[in-house]
Order: structure tokens, then C-alpha cells, then sequence
């Protein structure tokens, strides 16, 4: 009895030392949904538009793309922004997760869509529950803002 004690124990201090450092990799995965978003609409990715999207100063924008160079999610050098598989991989992941559920809250749900919830669900999504919604929703191929969303391996 007491090993089970201790094993759910340990499991969540191991769960809530995961739920801790999710603020980092939810900040990359913003970055990564923004520059997929600015080279889906045929446009240049720079810092300035990087920063506009996400409201937030260019001088940061740098930091981070600094720090995605060196984790290979982009490779990026003064004037070049260019995503990675690796970043493109995150970048379509976390657009599909947010247009499935807007499709999910405007024509499922009936709701107006709530970016903000959006955003604090988006991150925590794992690929199994994306592509049970996508298959729930019917494989939709336009959100509720006429944008395509990805395809999943549940549309193959």
C-alpha cells in the first residue's frame, strides 16, 4: 500500500513539474503559429511582422528567434527567417489545433469564438484528441475565418 502511496505521490510532483514548464515551450509554439501564419498569407517573414502579429517589441522578437535558431526550430540570420521541419512541423500542428476549435466552438458548439480560450487550449491539445475532433467535426478544410486548416493524418 505504501508504494502505491508513494508512486502517486511522485507521479504528481512529475505532473505538476511538467504543467510548471509549459510556459516556455507554449511561448515557442506561439512564435512558430506566427511565422507559419505570415508565410501561409505569401508574405516575407521579418521581425517587424513577427512583432506586430504578436504584440510584442522587435528587440524580443530577436531574442526568440535567436533561441529558435539554436534549438533548429528556424535558421535565422539578420534579415532571413526561415522555418526549420522541425518548426514547421509545431507551426502547422498549433494552427490546425486553432482552427478546429473554432470551427468547434462557432458551428458545433454555437458560441462566439473566444481567442483567448483558444489560446489557453491550443497548447495542451495532443494529436490523438486533434484528430478526434477533426473526425468529429467532420475533417473541416476552412475555419470560421475562410483559412485552411492542415490536414491531419485522420483526413488521410
Amino acid at each position: 500500500m505504501e508504494s502505491v502511496v508513494a508512486r502517486k505521490k511522485q507521479q504528481v510532483t512529475t505532473d505538476e513539474e511538467l504543467y510548471v514548464g509549459t510556459a516556455g515551450s507554449e511561448h515557442i509554439e506561439m512564435y512558430l503559429k506566427a511565422i507559419w501564419y505570415i508565410r501561409e498569407r505569401g508574405e516575407e517573414v521579418k521581425v517587424s511582422s513577427i512583432a506586430k502579429l504578436l504584440n510584442v517589441t522587435q528587440p524580443s522578437v530577436v531574442q526568440m528567434l535567436r533561441k529558435l535558431n539554436r534549438s533548429q526550430f528556424v535558421r535565422y540570420s539578420k534579415g532571413s527567417v526561415e522555418m526549420t521541419t522541425k518548426g514547421e512541423h509545431i507551426g502547422k500542428k498549433m494552427m490546425r489545433n486553432t482552427r478546429l476549435l473554432e470551427v468547434l466552438m462557432k458551428d458545433a458548439l454555437k458560441i462566439e469564438v473566444d481567442d483567448e480560450m483558444i489560446c489557453g487550449i491550443e497548447h495542451h491539445m495532443k494529436d490523438m484528441f486533434t484528430d478526434a475532433l477533426c473526425t468529429l467535426l467532420k475533417h473541416p478544410r476552412k475555419c470560421p475565418h475562410d483559412h485552411k486548416i492542415p490536414k491531419g493524418k485522420c483526413c488521410l
